[in-house]
């Protein structure tokens, strides 16, 4: 736990703080017309987003019931992660035994996290960030469950058509976000709210099915640009190219790297910055921005250290980055958190969409220390029907007290486009820790842990997917860590 998110409350004020005898008391009082009560969750997922799902509801549990284990929790563990011993396993409250291997075959298969929640009895699947993450199909198949299972993320639709880089730059551009010049810039389209599409010649448009095609569409663009696959992340199937002659061979490497995935191009943004607006909404219709990180120190295209709130924008350019993020949440009826990607330009002032990521990113404690909202417990209560205006952090973020006497009434009902938040509650650096082969050119290795000690103190904390006795097995993530170093300033979190 974050020290800096510890809760400063007096108790003896029903208004800052409350405790309630279970989930259902708290859905009932709070709830909206879409109240539901989640006390069981299976966690589809394992290593770090797993351990910090768990450990972010208890501490959200024992602060609002008194008791951690408000809320249990149903874990997949495969034979690897069994051997490696790893954290999460020995935290869950039901263990259950998944084939090995590929993640393909246990955390990203859809058909097996579906028929293991249907069978345990679950309300809810909590799949973090990675492995089904983006599958729109595991939204889809829950809510067919009978009865229906929540998925604690976005609906199917929205996440179908934002997961996907091409289609969310459609829907940016369209919205009116500002968009960088790429080989779709004047492709007009309305997506469908309903069905979560857009007009398939809208999309076919925008995308670059052979070499020729990039390398006129290169031209028109202008040097440099990056070549993109719409399906890739984590360093694969992006290329940076600076001249006419390497384009079609660019082309044909990220599409080796992404098989399948559509392409397109558009114009590198030299000299920017990486900046990301943390999205929660409800399913009333309320966005709000929760601040936002500077991402911008990256290693092969991959984010290793993450700091917040951003410095590099301009107050006034940062106000307009989270309501364009905002408004394009609302404009396709997103849910749960997500996170708006821009590229800002400190010479120009501007900023430009990149991608809406529809899942809680690793890096979202960095979010967590400087609003002090936590994000895990937040996507719970928004999946329980909360509206955002009666969860207690984001009550406590807009200046107004964490509980009202009486939500029946309307007053306790938040207008987040005029209402302000509170200053940000400091600094707060991150830095991931990952297992890599110095002598390889510092690629993802694996093999046991030898030593491992750390102790979060005030100011420095940090949480780990597994312990000395543990391992990093050659189907995991290479992160096994993440630490955080908060500060009144960002000189004071730096050191």
């Amino acid at each position: 736990m974050p020290p800096s998110m510890k809760p400063k409350i007096a108790a003896s004020n029903p208004n800052l703080h409350r405790r309630f005898h279970d989930v259902a008391s708290y859905v009932s009082e709070l709830g909206g017309s879409k109240g539901r009560v989640i006390e069981k969750v299976l966690i589809a997922n394992n290593g770090v987003a797993a351990v910090k799902a768990i450990r972010s509801i208890r501490r959200w549990a024992y602060e609002v019931f008194g008791n951690e284990r408000a809320i249990s929790f149903v874990v997949m563990a495969t034979p690897e992660d069994l051997r490696a011993n790893a954290e999460y396993i020995r935290m869950g409250d039901i263990i259950v035994d998944v084939p090995g291997g590929s993640n393909n075959h246990n955390y990203a298969n859809v058909t097996l996290i579906v028929e293991l929640a249907r069978l345990h009895g679950v309300q809810a699947v909590w799949a973090g960030w990675g492995h089904a993450s983006e599958k729109p199909a595991l939204p889809n198949t829950l809510a067919k469950s009978d009865p229906p299972i929540k998925f604690i993320g976005p609906a199917g639709p929205p996440m179908y058509a934002l997961g996907d880089k091409i289609g969310s730059t459609i829907i940016a551009q369209n919205a009116g976000v500002p968009c960088i010049a790429w080989n779709g810039s004047d492709v007009v389209a309305t997506y469908d709210i309903e069905t979560g599409t857009l007009p398939e010649e809208a999309f076919d448009k925008a995308c670059v099915t052979s070499a020729l095609e990039a390398s006129e569409a290169a031209s028109k663009i202008g040097f440099p640009i990056m070549i993109k696959a719409s399906e890739g992340g984590g360093g694969k199937g992006i290329r940076m190219v600076d001249s006419p002659d390497h384009v079609q061979n660019a082309y044909r490497q990220v599409c080796g790297e992404v098989p399948g995935s559509p392409i397109f191009i558009m114009k590198l943004s030299s000299n920017s910055r990486h900046l990301e607006v943390q999205l929660l909404a409800d399913e009333y219709g309320n966005a709000i921005a929760l601040n936002g990180r500077d991402c911008s120190v990256q290693r092969r295209h991959q984010k290793i250290i993450e700091e917040g709130p951003p410095v590099a924008a301009t107050p006034d350019a940062w106000k307009q980055m989270e309501k364009a993020a905002v408004a394009l949440a609302k404009a396709v009826g997103y849910t749960n958190a997500g996170t708006v990607e821009y590229l800002y330009s400190e010479a120009e002032e501007k900023f430009y969409f990149l991608e809406l990521n529809p899942r809680l990113q690793v890096e979202h404690p960095v979010t967590e220390m400087i609003t002090r909202v936590n994000l895990p417990a937040a996507q719970l209560q928004v999946a329980m029907g909360i509206p955002l205006y009666h969860i207690p952090e984001i009550r406590e973020l807009y200046g107004k007290n964490r509980f009202e006497d009486d939500v029946s009434n309307g007053k306790s009902v938040i207008d987040f486009d005029v209402t302000e938040r509170v200053a940000p509650y400091g600094h707060c650096i991150a830095v991931r820790i990952t297992a890599e082969n110095a002598e390889a050119g510092f690629k993802p290795t694996s093999g046991g842990i030898q030593e491992l000690n750390f102790r979060s103190t005030p100011n420095v904390w940090g949480y780990f997917s597994m312990d000395s006795s543990g391992s990093i097995h050659e189907f995991a993530d290479s992160q096994f860590g993440h630490l955080f170093a908060s500060g009144i300033d960002r000189e004071q979190a730096r050191r």
